[in-house]
């Protein structure tokens, strides 16, 4: 089918055909899915000898893996505090421990397999209010406990050094963090599998799945038995699993790259380099691209279906961050779902001992993806304690079913939204 539009795809690298899944094939671990939790997981185990077949419903990194901001942000969608509250010190420091591995893993496989993805180092969280720095402060200190030495905190007098805005009074930069070029990264993983003899099938859809003890995955053409299965279908599952569907919402996300701006506008706007997201609930990203554009993202729809008109919708944003922009053309729009969980905390787990899954990253898949991907591998490899780590926690279905999942959710959005425009 190839990709939607959007600038990763005009800027993707040339990728082989790879074939639709036809006739009865055997392998030791099936995964369905071919977004960076399916990518991990496939790479990790024909790391270690096993006989892995990917199934993609439409090309690799189709989904979220191929059109999000393309930034590698450590953590999880809850912050330390949060996850101690609910899930106790034993496991909130066992979280808190892993939580930097993502990105200590894509960049390993970017250096192994030479993957070209316009990796820069860098993130940095941006603070509006005293509030929101105090919350990057112990942010800072949780993170420097757990090992996490490259943070450094910036005042106003060290924000020009970032960014050219003034919407800002501080933030918090991590050297472990950074950005890439998403589908890229992608692609060059998947070349990485199929390298050590991993086999990757696109327009595959899984429309069925024996859970049995010697499982198997049905598409429209063909089928796959194997000693192990993984979903890792995230919001694009579908109804293959309904039982996994009910525990997540798909949420769309909107991003649009500028036309080409030049270097030394650029250099002005972001002069270190670093991708910078801010701390509203509800918040904007960006980040300048290899071909010096300004990638910005933000805003959320809980439904999972595109708005009217991407470009009105985020223009506003980019003119109030850098309003000497406001007449520069938009050259790309577009928008992509992400899997939340109603604890946005990830949730993995099996549906029998022989099916795994991962899924809700709740907006940090890019990092988290390639953690749990491991994980499961771990798991599979008989090496669990981490993988119980996660799947110990509780993850509840959505209140109101799929009719009513979507107005709660949004009502609160809103509630959130209008506590950080009062400040509270």
């Amino acid at each position: 089918m190839g990709y939607p539009h959007s600038y990763y795809a005009a800027t993707a690298h040339a990728a082989p055909p790879r074939p639709t899944l036809q006739g009865e094939l055997t392998c030791d671990v099936c995964i369905i899915g071919a977004g960076y939790s399916g990518l991990s997981t496939a790479l990790h185990l024909t790391e270690n000898g096993y006989k892995v077949i990917v199934l993609e419903a439409e090309s690799v990194g189709f989904g979220a893996s191929g059109r999000n901001g393309g930034q590698i942000i450590n953590g999880y969608s809850r912050d330390y505090d949060t996850i101690l509250s609910c899930y106790g010190t034993d496991t909130a420091n066992a979280l808190l421990n892993m939580s930097f591995e993502g990105g200590d893993i894509i960049r390993a496989r970017i250096e192994k397999y030479k993957i070209a993805c316009d990796h820069r180092v860098g993130s940095f969280f941006a603070a509006f209010n005293k509030k929101q720095m105090d919350e990057l402060e112990r942010r800072k200190e949780v993170w420097e406990k757990s090992g996490n030495k490259s943070l450094e905190m910036y005042g106003a007098e060290k924000m020009p050094q970032v960014v050219d805005t003034t919407l800002y009074i501080g933030g918090l930069l991590d050297r472990r963090g950074g950005h890439i070029h998403p589908l890229n990264l992608a692609l060059g993983e998947a070349v990485a599998i199929e390298s050590l003899g991993g086999k990757i099938f696109e327009n595959s859809r899984a429309v069925r799945i024996e859970k049995v003890s010697k499982p198997k995955v049905y598409t429209d053409k063909g089928s796959v038995t194997a000693n192990y299965i993984v979903v890792c279908g995230n919001a694009y599952l579908g109804d293959t699993v309904p039982e996994l569907t009910e525990r997540i919402m798909s949420v769309s996300s909107q991003i649009v790259t500028t036309e080409v701006l030049g270097k030394e506008l650029t250099k002005k706007m972001l002069p270190s380099g670093f991708c910078v997201e801010d701390c509203n609930f509800l918040l904007d990203y960006y980040r300048i691209t290899a071909d010096h554009r300004l990638l910005f993202g933000g805003g959320v729809v809980y439904s999972g279906t595109d708005p009217a008109d991407i470009i009105n919708r985020l223009q506003p944003h980019i003119a109030k961050t850098f309003p000497y922009l406001k007449d520069k053309k938009i050259d790309f729009a577009w928008s992509g779902n992400f899997a939340l969980t109603l604890t946005r905390m990830p949730h993995i787990g099996r549906l029998s001992d022989t099916v795994y899954f991962i899924q809700g990253d709740s907006g940090h898949g890019v990092t988290t993806c390639h953690l749990l991907g491991k994980i499961i591998a771990e798991a599979i490899n008989n090496q669990t304690t981490r993988f119980d780590i996660f799947s110990g926690m509780i993850n509840f279905p959505f209140p109101g079913g799929r009719m009513f999942r979507v107005p709660l959710t949004a009502l609160g959005a809103w509630y959130y939204a209008v506590r950080e425009k009062l400040s509270i």
